[in-house]
């Protein structure tokens, strides 16, 4: 298993345009899987919805549970 740090070292030896060709395939990676993530979960909440787990509520009482969290 590598580390973080051991990954960190081997980036440093990276010439400086590596580095930021590096970060930037990360960061899409990353966004790529948070993507993944909303539509497992949208798929998710309209399978519950269509089994009868999720009730339809007013659009003010969702605004209002979102502006909490």
């Amino acid at each position: 298993m590598i580390t973080i740090e051991q990954v960190l070292d081997t980036v440093n030896q990276l010439p400086f345009e590596q580095q930021e060709k590096l970060m930037e395939i990360l960061i899409n990676r990353l966004i790529n899987h948070r993507r993944q993530e909303i539509a497992r979960d949208a798929l998710e909440s309209i399978a519950a919805f269509e089994n009868g787990e999720l009730q339809p509520q007013p659009l003010e009482k969702i605004i209002a549970k979102l502006t909490v969290t």
